[in-house]
């Protein structure tokens, strides 16, 4: 799967304002900030939106979760097939909201490889991420838990959580791709995440319940160009 980097996730999880209809038109909103600037978008809304979402917009979409099975006897659960099926580029996994045991990450991590699916593994801290970096993910996005939904941006807060995570990952899995997320909430977060060395951005709330989405977008798109000229 060809991702461009830097990369601005969107992770639209479950609230009011980024469910049914609404989820589609978040979509739409980064469809046409991603146009407008030519910076590379994701969105990754709830699984019951997937499919229409990923039907109707060119942006890549991802998935919120995977487990580690095979299709099969799995009364609710998530299986890679369905996920690329439905049009998913990819998954999000072992967000701090929906944690896997390493066992099973990893298992999840092969699901979507085999499917020719992009793997995004959320961890908690640079030890974490180390863990989960030799597994073999496409992307590490390290979220610490306790900034999440706080709008204090990780990247500001705590630096030194994303340089050693960066440092870590690229130690032993050197073509892992770096995100951090949590609390990412204005251009100057993305700014300063790409400064600190990653390659990208993990958001939810800060766009999802923003008053004006495309604004917010918009800016944090520019703030990538910015740092590429």
């Amino acid at each position: 799967m060809n991702i461009r980097y830097p990369l601005i996730v969107l992770n639209f999880k479950t609230y009011r304002e980024s469910i049914g209809k609404k989820a589609l038109e978040l979509a739409k909103t980064a469809e046409k900030a991603a146009e407008e600037t030519g910076v590379s978008v994701a969105v990754c809304p709830s699984l019951v939106d997937l499919a229409n979402v990923a039907s109707n917009v060119s942006v890549h979409v991802f998935a919120q979760h995977c487990d580690p099975y095979l299709p099969g006897a799995y009364t609710g659960s998530v299986v890679a097939e369905a996920l690329k099926e439905a049009g998913a580029v990819g998954s999000l996994l072992n967000h701090s909201e929906k944690k896997l045991r390493l066992s099973d990450l990893s298992e999840a991590v092969n699901r979507l490889r085999v499917n020719g699916l992009v793997s995004i593994v959320c961890a908690d801290d640079p030890y974490a991420a180390t863990a989960a970096a030799a597994l073999g993910p496409d992307v590490l996005a390290v979220e610490p838990p306790e900034l999440i939904g706080t709008g204090i941006s990780v990247s500001r807060a705590k630096p030194e959580v994303v340089t050693e995570t960066v440092s870590r990952v690229k130690a032993i899995a050197p073509s892992v791709r770096v995100l951090c997320g949590a609390g990412v909430s204005t251009a100057e977060d993305v700014s300063k995440a790409i400064e600190l060395g990653t390659d990208g951005v993990l958001l939810a709330s800060a766009f999802v319940k923003a008053s004006d989405p495309m604004a917010l977008l918009l800016r944090m798109c520019e703030a990538v160009l910015a740092k590429q000229s």
